[in-house]
């Protein structure tokens, strides 16, 4: 599953980013779906996301007791806390690539560490693979509120999304992998299970080395 996941990380921001892309002539400063976030905010939020979990991989020691000490803060009361910003005069061509490049680092750290390395994350010290998944859940439902706020289609195939609900979402069962990540995030409901008001996943591998 390791192998299948990183091996997906590119494939997802390469789909999320093509449809991103068809709308540089909308207003990215509209909310991002049901998030109190601009879509533009959380295009950053989302590139901030990945370049994180890049970061902790960077060390020769990795940290296992918080974040690499980078300098993250908000630009405004309930904004999202970054470390890193597109510049406003790229307009929104500038944050995608910014994601693109956060991404690029990403896929390169997680196939390049070894699978044994372990680094802090909040929900459970994590592996390459693992940083990886949460790579991809970011940019698959962070783009569904984006999606939503720009008036976007937008329904990721499943063999996106059955790998990484099996690896950080192990209690859930992906019968319907998408509208099961959706849900699993907080994003929806599937038959029989409301909305869920608060959620996580577990990042710590599933066996341990």
């Amino acid at each position: 599953m390791a192998d299948v996941i990183t091996g997906h990380l590119d494939d997802a921001v390469q789909l999320a980013l093509g449809t991103l892309r068809t709308a540089l002539d909308a207003d990215w400063d509209v909310p991002a779906g049901d998030l109190d976030w601009s879509c533009w905010e959380t295009a950053e939020h989302l590139s901030d996301d990945v370049f994180g979990y890049a970061v902790r991989l960077g060390p020769r020691t990795p940290p296992r007791h918080g974040e690499v000490p980078y300098l993250w803060q908000r630009l405004r009361p309930g904004g999202p806390s970054n470390a890193v910003r597109a510049d406003r005069y790229a307009r929104p061509a500038g944050p995608l690539r910014v994601v693109e490049v956060s991404a690029a680092l990403l896929t390169a750290m997680v196939r390049t560490t070894p699978a044994h390395v372990r680094a802090w994350h909040v929900w459970g010290d994590s592996d390459p693979a693992g940083f990886a998944a949460m790579g991809i859940v970011q940019t698959l439902v962070h783009t569904h509120d984006l999606a939503a706020g720009l008036g976007l289609a937008w329904e990721p195939p499943g063999e996106l999304c059955e790998p990484v609900v099996r690896r950080l979402f192990p209690h859930v069962a992906p019968d319907e992998p998408w509208p099961t990540l959706l849900w699993a995030t907080g994003r929806g409901e599937l038959p029989g299970r409301a909305r869920l008001g608060d959620w996580r996943w577990y990042a710590a591998p599933l066996t341990s080395p």
